[in-house]
């Protein structure tokens, strides 16, 4: 019996000594939190955490059921080209922002097009508690006009994702990329750079569908919100918008290609001192459409163009072929106009397209906003300044 109770305990003491052994390299964490700092970020700024948040991650996202990754408040982190990637066996993933990500300077990244990127991850919420930060370094990319500039946040191939409460800025080129996603939410969102800085969108959505930016600030120096090719169900509502470019439809055909954009809505939105306010635009020779999009109950305060349609963007003389633009309407957009031109519906094939209680005036004194209009087919209704078609 002596004999029998001394193997027990040996083998018990044995078993202990290996399960720690097999969890010496494991981060400690607790009710599924995975803290960077536990996996060796610094957050000083200047260390490079890079590799600290690829092992949080991979614990985050391998992790049964709910799942968080938390990144500390009252630190800085220095993170190179990096990616956050599925298919991951956590249900949901929350990513928890509380400091501050930077990126290196531009030799750090500089093959890349994107500096974040996260794919193929369904459910993952990420939460910047009105304190978290995402900055590119973008003023050491933007004197060089001719060089490729990466992209700060690149989403591709996630469905159900919501983002909160982020602040986003200086971004070498577009600050925020939704790519191959479906039902996507982003509120209460501060995205910033230069009004000089050049391509660098608040938001560019490609081949996506139901996505929705609400309550959030966009100040960037191009378009604050630009809907390519392949999306539908986009809405954008309660924006601030500028300085930047307006929000985009397009361009769209470019090289002859075609592309569809259907169910975009934007409304109760501010536009300041931006070089476009709501815009759709193609490129002659292209084929596809833009249908059923709005703009309602937009404020303008010195904006140039503040309404265009333009289907001869980058040339001259139009092309036989052309994206059909159908189902649109203008309603409820008033305010300044920076520009003589206030409405310019540059049509080649525009179809049912409504516009109605319109009144944009000049921001320069003794001035008075003009429109042009050519190959328009639809309905005009109260406008100032006055729309005549031909």
């Amino acid at each position: 019996m002596k004999v029998l109770i001394f193997c027990i305990l040996i083998l018990g003491f044995v078993s202990y000594c290996l399960c720690e052994r097999w969890n010496i390299n494991a981060a400690p964490t607790k009710n599924n939190i995975h803290n960077v700092v536990d996996y060796g970020a610094r957050g000083d700024g200047v260390t490079d955490d890079t590799q600290a948040f690829l092992k949080a991650w991979s614990d985050t996202c391998g992790a049964e059921g709910a799942s968080t990754l938390l990144i500390p408040e009252n630190k800085i982190y220095l993170v190179n080209n990096i990616e956050f990637s599925g298919d991951c066996k956590a249900k949901s993933i929350l990513i928890q922002l509380k400091g501050k990500i930077t990126a290196p300077p531009q030799q750090g990244f500089k093959d890349k097009s994107y500096w974040i990127k996260i794919q193929y991850i369904n459910s993952l919420t990420i939460d910047g508690n009105g304190v978290g930060e995402i900055t590119g370094q973008g003023s050491t990319w933007w004197p060089c006009r001719t060089c490729p500039r990466p992209r700060s946040v690149f989403f591709h191939s996630c469905n159900d994702l919501t983002v909160s409460n982020v602040r986003i800025t200086n971004s070498p080129g577009g600050h925020i990329s939704v790519n191959g996603c479906n039902n996507a939410k982003f509120s209460h969102m501060h995205i910033q750079s230069p009004g000089d800085s050049p391509n660098t969108d608040g938001f560019d959505i490609s081949l996506s569908k139901n996505i929705l930016i609400e309550d959030s600030a966009i100040e960037v120096g191009d378009d604050c919100i630009a809907i390519n090719g392949g999306s539908s169900y986009i809405n954008a509502s309660r924006l601030a918008c500028g300085p930047g470019h307006g929000i985009s439809i397009g361009s769209l055909g470019k090289g002859n290609s075609h592309e569809i954009v259907e169910e975009v809505h934007v409304q109760n939105c501010n536009f300041t001192n931006t070089t476009n306010g709501a815009r759709i635009k193609t490129f002659p020779g292209g084929s596809g459409y833009a249908r059923k999009i709005s703009f309602e109950q937009i404020q303008l305060k010195d904006v140039k163009n503040a309404i265009i349609i333009d289907q001869h963007y980058g040339v001259k003389v139009a092309a036989e072929s052309a994206v059909q633009v159908s189902d649109v309407r203008y309603y409820g957009i008033k305010g300044t106009s920076a520009s003589d031109l206030a409405i310019n519906l540059k049509c080649e094939s525009c179809y049912n397209v409504e516009i109605g209680s319109i009144n944009i005036v000049s921001s320069q004194p003794k001035k008075k906003a003009q429109s042009y209009c050519k190959n328009f087919h639809g309905k005009i209704g109260s406008t100032i300044p006055k729309v005549n078609c031909n």
